[in-house]
């Protein structure tokens, strides 16, 4: 593969993510209502001469063009400031939360292409029978329904009616002391809700996306060249047919990536999550604006990377595009 394409698409992403850094900035700037006035009510008063010294120790009372300058000038040496309300670093804050986000994430990611895709091959086999015509109901509803509501319906589902799965938290307080492989389990039991929770709406589109990439390939003169060869129809769907229907789904996988971050939000609020859209979520509530920003910059940088590693892996799979600067 070129390296110059690689170096490109890297330069490309370090300009956007400035343009994000700014664009969030000013939007969150922008946005009514006043910090000081909530850091004051924090500290349980909210005199003219508090909020004057508020806004001097946080630089409120500074021109907005030169709180941009300073806030980009401190991202670029990687300072991403003080929490308003936690009063600790923005960037120690996302430390202790980007790893339940990302575990999250990339989970349902693995779940909803893994499901998605073999229930897709599935249904492409009869495009006429009963699993194609699943395929497409299921797809439809799972596209429909707001992530919050399935949510809450699997909180309801399994802690009152089948109380099988944890619905709250990341981890058992009781198993804080235990070993590791005792801790992964406890963990993992806690993530089956969240994850599959924010899996669902993308396993219905993959489901769908891969079942119309199949049913096209598997017309292709290849693909009868194969089964009048004697091919298995095993062999015939999963390595001749679904090597080429991929490269859709490459694509759309990546550009989901963000849909996956920002739904996380929500999830993770429904849950008790104790990742990044938690942390998203209550500073928002408590107009915290440099964790805001932390947070919407990590997200960004995420999918940024997502994008890039997706153009990257869709240049490697299709050998036509390997040569192309």
């Amino acid at each position: 593969m070129n390296s110059s394409y690689i170096l490109r698409r890297v330069g490309y992403g370090l300009v956007l993510m400035l343009g994000v850094v700014v664009l969030n900035f000013l939007l969150i700037r922008l946005a009514p209502g006043d910090p000081a006035m909530v850091i004051a009510g924090e500290m349980g008063g909210a005199t003219e001469e508090m909020l004057e010294s508020i806004r001097e120790e946080y630089g409120l009372n500074k021109p907005l063009v030169v709180q941009l300058g300073i806030y980009v000038g401190n991202v670029l040496q990687g300072n991403l400031g003080e929490s308003f309300f936690f009063n600790q670093p923005v960037a120690s804050l996302i430390a202790q939360r980007i790893g339940p986000t990302i575990l999250l994430v990339i989970t349902a990611q693995i779940l909803s292409i893994l499901i998605g895709v073999f229930l897709g091959v599935i249904a492409a086999r009869k495009p006429n029978g009963v699993m194609s015509g699943f395929v497409s109901v299921f797809a439809t509803i799972g596209y429909a329904v707001p992530v919050f509501w399935t949510g809450i319906m699997l909180i309801i589902l399994f802690a009152s009616v089948f109380p099988i799965f944890p619905v709250e938290g990341m981890q058992s307080v009781r198993l804080r002391g235990a070993d590791v492989f005792t801790k992964t389990l406890d963990i993992a039991h806690h993530l089956i809700l969240p994850a599959f929770t924010l899996a669902i709406i993308y396993l219905a589109q993959y489901a769908r996306l891969s079942r119309a990439s199949m049913l096209e390939v598997l017309g292709s003169d290849y693909i009868r060249t194969a089964r009048a060869k004697g091919a298995a129809e095993k062999t015939v769907l999963f390595k001749h047919a679904l090597r080429n229907a991929a490269l859709p789904i490459l694509t759309v996988a990546g550009l989901q990536f963000g849909n996956l971050i920002s739904g996380a939000l929500l999830v993770e609020t429904v849950f008790n999550w104790p990742g990044m859209g938690r942390l998203a979520f209550d500073s928002i509530l408590r107009r915290d604006y440099p964790t805001i920003m932390g947070v919407l910059f990590f997200a960004s940088a995420m999918v940024v990377v997502a994008n890039i590693l997706t153009d990257i892996s869709y240049r490697w799979a299709d050998p036509r595009l390997r040569g192309k600067s």
